[in-house]
């Protein structure tokens, strides 16, 4: 899983079968500091997700949900919590 951003809709006139009602949006993974984390790829949205909120993104869509595709939105994200290392111990 990994943390994205929805910066667009995907718009599709004509779909398979079985994809009637399922929308395609346009995502872009991010880091934990919300900075920009490789190129942006198109998901299925599985959340109803809309553009400028932040999500969870799966890939291999398939394994993770009855959708086919290589990725998808499973989750809005209300907030990211980042805790401090714990005294004595080592980052990884």
């Amino acid at each position: 899983m990994q943390i994205a951003r929805v910066i667009g809709d995907v718009v599709a006139a004509r779909k398979a079968g079985g994809r009637h009602f399922r929308t395609a949006v346009l995502v872009q993974p991010l880091e934990l500091d919300g900075e920009n984390k490789g190129r942006a790829t198109v998901a299925l949205n599985e959340a109803g997700a809309s553009v400028g909120q932040v999500v969870l993104l799966v890939r291999e869509a398939s394994a993770a949900s009855e959708s086919p595709g290589d990725a998808a939105v499973i989750a809005i994200v209300d907030r990211v919590e980042l805790f401090p290392v714990a005294a004595g111990t080592k980052d990884k």
